[in-house]
C-alpha cells in the first residue's frame, strides 16, 4: 500500500484529512483505481477520530477524488473538469473576482479555444454546436435558458480543441464570467441579439476550419461582452452578487 499515514493536530481535522489524501492523489503517490483502506485504519494511521474520517471521504467523494465501486469498497478516482472547475468557480466568488478580472483573462482563452476547435473539429462535434445554437436562437427571450446555453456553447467549443489544460484553466472564469448576462441583458437589451450573430460567425469558422478567423470573432464576442458590461456599469463589481450567492 502507497498511502502515508500522519497524525493531524489541527482544528477541523476532516477537511486537513481530506486536503492530504488530495495532495497524495495529484502528486501520483496514490493512483487511480487504488484501494484505500478502511475508516478504522485510516482513523488510526491520521490519528484522528473515526467520524474525522468519515466526514473528510465525504469532502473528497464529493469532488470527485474517490469513489465507491461497493458500499464496501473505496477507491482512488481521477477527478472530473466539472468537479475541479466548480471548486475553483466557488474560490473566485468567495475573493470576489470583479467582471473585470474575468474579462481580462476570457480574452485570452476564449479566442484559443476558437482556434483550436476549428483545427479540431469533426462532422460530429460541428453538429453538436450547431445543435446548441439553434436551441440558443429558440430560447432568446428566456435569459435563464439563454445563459446556460451560451455558457454550453462556450463550452463545447473548448471541449473540440482537445485540450485539457485549457479546458480546465478558462471553465470556472467563462462559468462565472457568462452569468453576467443575468445582470447586463435588463440595461442592455440588444446583448441577446449580439451575442447569437457573433456565435453564427464563430459557428461557420469553425465550420470552415478557418482558425484564424475563429479566433477573430471569439475576441470581438468577448470584447462586445465587455462593452455590454460597461454600459451596466458592473466592471469593477463581483460577478456573483450577495443576493444570488443565497439563492
Amino acid at each position: 500500500m502507497s498511502l502515508r499515514g500522519q497524525h493531524l493536530k489541527v482544528n477541523y481535522a476532516y477537511r486537513q484529512f481530506a486536503d492530504e489524501i488530495e495532495a497524495q492523489i495529484m502528486q501520483g503517490t496514490l493512483k487511480p483505481g487504488e484501494r484505500l483502506p478502511g475508516e478504522v485504519e485510516l482513523a488510526q494511521m491520521f490519528g484522528v477520530t473515526r467520524s474525522t474520517v468519515r466526514e473528510g471521504l465525504r469532502q473528497l467523494e464529493s469532488e470527485g477524488l474517490v469513489h465507491r465501486p461497493s458500499p464496501r469498497r473505496l477507491e482512488v478516482a481521477l477527478p472530473q473538469s466539472d468537479k475541479l472547475a466548480t471548486r475553483a468557480s466557488r474560490a473566485m466568488v468567495l475573493m470576489n473576482v470583479t467582471f473585470r478580472e474575468l474579462w481580462q483573462v476570457a480574452l485570452e482563452t476564449e479566442p484559443l479555444a476558437a482556434e483550436l476547435a476549428a483545427q479540431k473539429a469533426t462532422p460530429d462535434t460541428i453538429a453538436a454546436l450547431e445543435d446548441i445554437h439553434a436551441r440558443l436562437i429558440a430560447a432568446k427571450h428566456d435569459v435563464a435558458e439563454t445563459t446556460r446555453l451560451d455558457t454550453l456553447f462556450h463550452t463545447q467549443i473548448a471541449e473540440m480543441g482537445e485540450n485539457r489544460v485549457l479546458s480546465l484553466a478558462r471553465e470556472p472564469l467563462a462559468l462565472l464570467l457568462y452569468q453576467g448576462f443575468y445582470q447586463v441583458t435588463p440595461k442592455v437589451p440588444q446583448a441577446i441579439d449580439r451575442q447569437i450573430i457573433a456565435h453564427g460567425h464563430i459557428l461557420d469558422a469553425i465550420r470552415d476550419k478557418d482558425p484564424a478567423r475563429a479566433r477573430e470573432w471569439a475576441r470581438r464576442h468577448i470584447e462586445d461582452f465587455w462593452r455590454g458590461i460597461q454600459i451596466a456599469g458592473l466592471q469593477d463589481q463581483p460577478s456573483i452578487s450577495k443576493t444570488n450567492r443565497l439563492k
